[in-house]
C-alpha cells in the first residue's frame, strides 16, 4: 500500500509539473526600435518569428518616432522604465554606458560557435556594452564606363592606390567643357563637366584619413582629443585641396550625408568614397557599371567602420532572457534581405573566414562581382577595419556637429585645416569631457 501511494504521489508530481512547464506564463520582454511603417512590420515579423520559437519568452515591439526616440529613452531612464533590450544610435552607446544605463554583455556569446568582429565591438573600459547588428566599411566606388572612354585601367580590388596616385588618375578623369582634363594645359576649373572623384566630407568619415596618415581624433583610450596632431591636420587640408588646389573634385559644405548619390549615382563623377550600404541603398539600377577597390591611403591603408547598434538595458529584470533575444536578433538569417541586398554586411566573423559563409553572402547578382567585392570588402574589412570614435568614445554627437560647423570655412578656403582646428580644439575637448 505504501509503495503504491508513493507511485500515486510520484505521477500527481510529473503531471503537476509537465503542466507547469506547458501552461506557465512566459517571460515578456520589451524591445525598443525606431524607423517607419514598412520596418515596423519587418521587425514585428522578426519578434512573431522568436515568440513561436521560444515560447518561455515572448517578445513585445516598443516602437518610438526617431526624431524622439534618444529624448524618449532618457525620460525612461530617469523614471526607471527602460525597455528591457532596443536599437540605439552608435554615437550614443558610450553615453549611456557612461551612465551606467548598458548592461554587461560580456558573456552573451559564451559558448556560441562565432563572435561579432572586435571591430564592431562598443567598449567601455575595454569591456564590451553593445555590439552592432550589421557591419558597415568605407570602400571606394568608381564608374566603369568613365573608365572605359578614358582608356583607363580599373583600380585595383586589392592593392589601393596612395594618395598621390589617387589624385593623378582623378586629375585623367577630370575634364572641362572643352574636353580638356586636369592634367592638360589650357584646361579649365571653371567649366568643369565631370569630376575625377568625390572623398566624401561627411564628419565622422573624415577620421579615416586621419589614421591613413598616421593620426587621429580621440586617443585610443577615448579620453583625450588629438585632432590638433599635425597628422591629423594635414589629413584633412588634403581632401579639401582636392577641390581648391587639386580641381579635381567639385566644392561641398559637408552638411549632408549623400557623397555617393551626388557623385556616382549623378553620374559626374569617376570615383567617389562611400559606405558598403550604398550597393543596396543608391546604386540599384544605375544605368552603367560601377567597380569597387579599397580606399586609396595617404600612408597606410586603413578603412572605417560602423553599425547601428543592439543593446541590452541594464533596468531590465530579465537580462539573461533579453541577451538571448538580442544574440538571436542578430544572427544572419534573421536580417538576410537586408544582407542579400547588400545594405547590412553580417557581424560574425565566420562569415568572412569561412569560404562557404563568405561565397552565400557575396556570390550575388545584386553585388559587383565576387572577385572584386571579396578583396574589396570583405577581406578590406577583416585586414585594415579599425573601429569609429563612437565605438570607444562618448559624446561624439556634439562632437561630430560642432567640428562639421568649424570645418564648413576650410572646404570653401576661407580659412584652412589648421585655423580651423586650432581655433575649436578646446572645445572639442569640453565636448569629450562632458562639460
Amino acid at each position: 500500500m505504501k509503495k503504491l501511494f508513493v507511485a500515486l504521489l510520484l505521477s500527481v508530481l510529473v503531471i503537476a509539473c509537465a503542466a507547469t512547464t506547458v501552461f506557465a506564463d512566459p517571460v515578456t520582454i520589451t524591445y525598443s526600435y525606431w524607423g517607419t511603417p514598412d520596418e515596423a512590420a519587418s521587425v514585428q515579423a522578426v519578434a512573431d518569428k522568436f515568440n513561436a520559437e521560444h515560447p518561455d519568452i515572448k517578445v513585445e515591439v516598443m516602437a518610438i518616432p526617431n526624431e524622439e526616440y534618444v529624448t524618449k529613452l532618457n525620460t525612461m531612464a530617469a523614471a526607471g522604465e527602460l525597455p528591457d533590450c532596443g536599437i540605439m544610435s552608435e554615437s550614443g552607446v558610450l553615453d549611456f554606458a557612461d551612465k551606467g544605463l548598458l548592461a554587461d554583455i560580456s558573456g552573451m556569446y559564451e559558448g556560441k560557435e562565432s563572435m561579432p568582429l572586435d571591430s564592431i565591438t562598443f567598449k567601455k573600459d575595454g569591456a564590451p556594452v553593445a555590439y552592432s547588428g550589421a557591419n558597415e566599411i568605407l570602400l571606394l566606388y568608381y564608374n566603369k564606363d568613365m573608365f572605359d572612354a578614358a582608356g583607363l585601367e580599373y583600380p585595383s580590388a586589392s592593392e589601393p592606390m596612395a594618395w598621390d596616385e589617387f589624385v593623378a588618375l582623378a586629375k585623367k578623369l577630370t575634364i572641362d567643357a572643352n574636353g580638356k582634363t586636369a592634367e592638360e594645359e589650357g584646361f579649365d576649373a571653371n567649366n568643369i563637366v565631370q569630376y575625377g572623384c568625390v572623398v566624401d566630407n561627411w564628419t565622422w568619415q573624415l577620421e579615416v584619413w586621419a589614421l591613413s596618415n598616421g593620426g587621429r581624433w580621440i586617443s585610443e583610450d577615448g579620453k583625450e582629443v588629438v585632432i590638433n596632431s599635425p597628422e591629423t591636420i594635414e589629413s584633412i587640408q588634403k581632401v579639401a585641396d582636392l577641390t581648391l588646389v587639386e580641381h579635381v573634385m567639385p566644392y561641398n559644405a559637408g552638411l549632408e550625408d549623400n557623397g555617393i548619390q551626388r557623385s556616382i549615382v549623378a553620374g559626374n563623377v569617376a570615383m567617389a568614397t562611400g559606405g558598403a550600404w550604398n550597393v543596396g541603398t543608391s546604386l540599384p539600377g544605375v544605368p552603367f557599371k560601377y567597380g569597387v577597390a579599397r580606399l586609396p591611403y595617404m600612408k597606410e591603408s586603413v578603412t572605417i567602420c560602423t553599425g547601428g547598434p543592439q543593446v541590452v538595458f541594464s533596468q531590465s529584470k530579465h537580462l539573461a532572457e533579453a541577451m538571448e533575444f538580442i544574440s538571436w536578433y542578430m544572427q544572419e538569417e534573421n536580417s538576410w534581405n537586408l544582407i542579400e541586398t547588400g545594405i547590412w554586411m553580417p557581424i560574425l566573423e565566420e562569415w568572412y573566414t569561412n569560404p562557404e559563409k563568405t561565397a552565400q553572402w557575396i556570390e550575388n547578382p545584386n553585388f559587383p562581382p565576387a572577385e572584386e567585392y571579396k578583396p574589396a570588402v570583405v577581406e578590406f574589412a577583416m585586414e585594415k577595419a579599425i573601429s569609429a570614435n563612437w565605438y570607444y568614445a562618448p559624446h561624439m554627437t556634439e562632437f561630430d556637429e560642432y567640428l562639421r560647423s568649424i570645418l564648413g570655412p576650410v572646404w570653401d578656403g576661407s580659412e584652412t585645416a589648421e585655423e580651423a582646428i586650432n581655433n575649436g580644439y578646446d572645445y572639442l575637448c569640453t565636448i569629450l569631457a562632458g562639460e
